[in-house]
C-alpha cells in the first residue's frame, strides 16, 4: 500500500480509502466488519462515512452507517489508532436532518456530538461539510446555465462560512475533531474558507473531497491545481460513476440489489446514452489489457496528478478485492494514452 500526507496536515492516509456508504441498506453490520478487517489486513487507514449514510438516503437509515462503524469500533477498541475516521455533516434540504436546514454553527456542534456518540470514539480525524449552503455545481448542475453564479450573495454565504468555521475551530481546540475538509465544494469555496481562516486565526481546511471518474472530469485541471497549491488534499468519491464504469449496467441491464436497480434521490442523471457508449470503449480496452472495466478506471483515478486518495465502496468481498487490485500496479504509458483517445470523444457524457 501507498501513503500520501493529507493536505498540509501531518496525517498520512493509504492511497485507497475505504467508503462506507452501502453499510446499512445494501451491507449489514457483518459484511462491515469483513471489509473493515479485509482493509486493514491491507494496508488501508483511511475510512469515510458521514451522518447521512447509508445511501440512499431515507430517515429510516440516517446514521446507520456510523452506528455500523461504532458497533465495530466498540468491539476492538484497541484498533481505533489504527486509521483515520472521516465523517461528514449533511447539508440542507433533506427534512429529517435538522428539518433541511443550513449548516450553521450550531448545527456543527451538535452533529459532532452525534456522530461521535453513534462511531462510539472520543474524536473524529476528518470532520466534512457534506454539501455547501449554497448550490454548487455537482450532481448533475455543473453546465453553463444551471446555476446563476452573480445572483449569489457571496457576502452573506461568507458570513455564514465564518460561523461554521469559528464552530469547526471550537471542536479542534477540545480535541473533538482533527482537522476539517468540504466535499462538493468549488475553488471559490476552498479559497474562502482559507480567506478566513488566515484572516481571523481559525482552523484550516485540509482536504476536499469531489466526484471524479473518467466519466466526469470537470475538476481538472482548475479545482485540482488549487488544491495542490494551496495543499488541500484532493479525494475522490464515485471513481467508477456510481458504479456504471464497472460494466454491469451496460445496454441497460440492472442487476438485482446493484445502486441503479434502487434508485437514488438525485435520479440516474448519469444513465445517458453516451455513458453507455463511453463505457462499452472502456470495457473492450480494459479487456484487451487483462483488466476488468472497474480496474482500469480507479487506476486511471490513481494516476492523476493531485489525486491524494481515492474512496473506493464495494457490496461485497468480491468487488473489493478485485477494486483494491486496481492500485497495486501503475497503468502502462501507451494504455493511459489509449484511454486518453477514448475520453476525449466523451469528455462530459452526463
Amino acid at each position: 500500500m501507498r501513503y500520501a500526507r493529507l493536505g498540509h496536515s501531518n496525517l498520512s492516509v493509504s492511497r485507497v480509502c475505504l467508503g462506507t456508504m452501502t453499510w446499512g441498506r445494501q451491507n449489514n453490520q457483518q459484511d462491515a466488519n469483513e471489509q473493515i478487517a479485509y482493509a486493514l489486513d491491507q494496508g488501508i487507514n483511511f475510512i469515510d462515512t458521514a451522518e447521512m449514510y447509508a445511501v440512499p438516503p431515507t430517515a429510516e437509515t440516517y446514521g446507520t452507517t456510523e452506528t455500523i462503524i461504532g458497533n465495530w469500533l466498540a468491539a476492538n477498541p484497541a484498533r481505533r489508532d489504527e486509521f483515520i475516521l472521516a465523517t461528514k455533516i449533511a447539508g440542507n434540504g433533506l427534512r429529517w436532518i435538522r428539518n433541511g436546514g443550513d449548516i450553521t454553527g450550531e448545527a456543527v456542534l451538535s452533529a459532532v456530538e452525534r456522530s461521535l456518540a453513534r462511531l462510539k470514539t472520543d474524536y473524529i480525524d476528518l470532520y466534512q461539510l457534506h454539501w455547501p449552503n449554497r448550490t454548487s455545481p455537482h450532481f448533475g448542475k455543473h453546465h453553463p446555465g444551471q446555476i446563476r453564479f452573480s445572483e449569489v450573495d457571496a457576502q452573506a454565504h461568507s458570513a455564514g462560512m465564518l460561523e461554521i468555521l469559528q464552530a469547526l475551530d471550537e471542536c479542534v481546540k477540545q480535541g473533538r475533531i482533527r482537522h476539517f475538509g468540504l466535499s462538493d465544494d468549488t475553488p471559490w469555496g476552498i479559497n474562502e474558507y482559507i480567506r478566513l481562516s488566515e484572516r481571523h486565526g481559525l482552523t484550516r481546511v485540509t482536504s476536499i473531497q469531489n466526484e471524479f471518474n473518467l466519466l466526469h472530469t470537470k475538476d481538472w485541471p482548475f479545482l485540482i491545481e488549487n488544491c495542490v497549491h494551496t495543499e488541500v488534499a484532493y479525494l475522490p468519491w464515485s471513481p467508477l460513476a456510481s458504479g456504471v464504469l464497472s460494466g454491469k449496467y451496460i445496454d441497460g441491464a440492472r442487476p438485482a440489489g446493484s445502486r441503479w436497480s434502487i434508485g437514488t434521490r438525485q435520479g440516474l442523471f448519469r444513465d445517458t446514452v453516451a455513458t453507455n457508449e463511453a463505457v462499452k470503449a472502456y470495457a473492450e480496452l480494459a479487456g484487451r489489457h487483462d483488466l476488468t472495466p472497474a480496474q482500469l478506471s480507479l487506476a486511471w483515478v490513481d494516476q492523476v496528478d493531485g489525486v491524494t486518495s481515492t474512496i473506493i465502496g464495494a457490496t461485497s468481498m468480491a468487488q473489493l478485492k478485485e477494486d483494491m487490485a486496481a492500485f497495486e500496479q501503475p497503468l502502462e504509458a501507451g494504455l493511459v494514452e489509449q484511454i486518453e483517445q477514448i475520453r476525449r470523444l466523451y469528455p462530459a457524457p452526463f
